[in-house]
């Protein structure tokens, strides 16, 4: 499955904005990607980047590394919270 990034909803008389990166989208694009495919992400940037492009489509370079920066941090948070989780269990035994 490819996702699609450039797909605009776009009325006759709107304007496009082109060049601008909406963190709300970056953000929707990287939880969606890491609900859909859990198992192929990881806390390494590089292998996070290669993900990003092979499962999207249209992305820019630079919403490519947004992405892939976006999920890293987000699995690199949950996974030292949750290594924080671990050692307070073991010093309150």
């Amino acid at each position: 499955m490819v996702l699609s990034y450039r797909g605009t909803n776009q009325k006759l008389g709107e304007s496009l904005h082109l060049g601008k990166v909406k963190t709300e989208q970056i953000k929707n694009l990287g939880k969606e990607l890491v609900k859909r495919f859990p198992e192929k992400f990881s806390r390494d940037f590089d292998e996070n980047k290669h993900m990003v492009d092979k499962l999207t489509e249209g992305t820019t370079t630079r919403v490519r590394n947004k992405v892939a920066g976006y999920i890293t941090r987000t699995i690199s948070s949950a996974f030292s919270a949750s290594s924080e989780n671990e050692s307070e269990d073991e010093l309150i035994v």
